[in-house]
């Protein structure tokens, strides 16, 4: 996890905070589109919950009165009734930190997931806890995929149960989604990923961005990432990714707890924007972007926000 220093020292070197709560991170020129001729999807993400299923208590130091799922749920519907096209999604770490997770092993978690109507989570390191064996039993009560695609998991029992993406289409614009884990070497126990292979993320994201841009044709392209925001060291982060990737929109990033009031906006190989959002750990947010398309299906416009979980608020 960073600190506030290291944070604003990768901010100053190559990253700009984008604006939010209804500002745009892409402004309109001055021709501008009525929202008429504008689609509008709302993308909600989470990140890093880890089983925090009800609040924070009021007498927390940090997140007093804060989080908890029921409140989640709520905020979402109260989001959807409003807009016509939202994507749900989540970053990883769903499971470990509360006694839901040490007694149901994820059935909690999974359920009230789907009962929130989630439409995509990538795994976490604390997914595999209990094992791979355990993922694969927890899944029967997903009923949203869960997305990888640089975990091998042919030789464990998980083997065609994990998909390396998903293309959602929402008012004709089509939307590639794909998922990336950190190394699980030295973070999770041997016995615990079992013969699951780690694949190069930089390889990985490059064949998966070229597959939905070009295969697909895929107007937006998000990448879950749980592979942390930054690092010291020349470990793959979301930073190093935004920088050294092309065609990705937007990273969903978790893994590093790191709170994005703000999205913030990098440059990638080719010299695009690309947007990291991260809503740090626990559930106690809740982030929310908002993409407007013109005629075409291209990217217009764009605006975030992150939502605290507290009083049903949205």
């Amino acid at each position: 996890m960073l600190n506030r220093r290291e944070f604003l020292k990768i901010i100053l070197a190559g990253g700009t905070l984008a604006t939010f709560n209804g500002m745009p991170l892409k402004v309109l020129g001055k021709n501008s589109l009525s929202k008429k001729e504008l689609t509008k999807i709302t993308i909600l993400h989470t990140n890093d919950t880890h089983s925090h299923i009800d609040p924070f208590p009021p007498d927390d130091p940090k997140y007093p009165n804060m989080g908890g799922f029921a409140r989640r749920a709520k905020i979402i519907k109260d989001i959807r009734n409003k807009e016509k096209n939202v994507l749900l999604l989540d970053a990883g770490d769903v499971f470990q930190g509360s006694p839901y997770f040490n007694f149901y092993k994820g059935e909690v978690e999974y359920k009230l997931m789907s009962d929130m109507g989630y439409d995509a989570s990538t795994i976490g390191n604390h997914e595999f806890d209990n094992g791979v064996e355990s993922i694969a039993k927890q899944l029967q009560f997903a009923n949203f995929p869960l997305i990888n695609s640089n975990y091998d998991f042919s030789d464990t029992p998980l083997k065609g149960k994990i998909q390396p993406f998903k293309i959602f289409i929402l008012d004709e614009v089509k939307i590639g989604v794909f998922g990336l884990g950190i190394e699980l070497k030295g973070l999770v126990l041997d016995w615990a990923y079992g013969n699951t292979k780690y694949l190069d993320p930089l390889a990985k994201v490059a064949e998966m961005a070229y597959l939905l841009k070009h295969d697909f044709k895929c107007n937006l392209i998000i990448c879950l990432s749980h592979l942390g925001f930054s690092y010291q060291t020349k470990k793959v982060s979301d930073v190093v990714l935004a920088k050294q990737s092309k065609n990705i929109d937007i990273i969903i990033g978790g893994h590093s707890h790191t709170f994005l009031d703000k999205p913030v906006v990098f440059r990638n190989s080719d010299n695009k924007e690309i947007i990291i959002a991260q809503v740090g750990w626990g559930g106690v947010k809740l982030g929310k972007i908002d993409l407007y398309f013109k005629k075409g299906n291209k990217l217009k416009f764009a605006a975030a926000n992150t939502i605290n979980i507290l009083n049903n608020q949205v």
